[in-house]
């Protein structure tokens, strides 16, 4: 006697489709892996410029405030440029 109802498929197609959708979800799990390490490695080299670009933006104010501290008590005719 089978045991099976007569509308499902032979067990050997049941679990070969199993492991056809396990094979495929353990590809897309791979992808996935790859594509985050990789948006990682991204992100940390986009913080990375960011730092460095914020660093420099606050060593220009620096100087730029140094600047202004040293020009003060100067005549406009200092700031003008020389072609004038």
């Amino acid at each position: 006697m089978n045991d099976t109802p007569p509308d499902m498929p032979p067990l050997s197609s049941t679990v070969s489709e199993c492991l056809a959708r396990l094979e495929s979800l353990e590809v897309k799990a791979a992808f996935g892996d790859d594509a985050l390490d990789q948006l990682s490695t991204e992100v940390y080299r986009q913080q990375a410029v960011i730092e460095r670009l914020l660093q420099e933006v606050r060593d220009l104010r620096r100087q730029l405030d140094a600047t202004r501290v040293a020009g003060e008590g100067g005549s406009v005719r200092d700031e003008l440029p020389p072609h004038y």
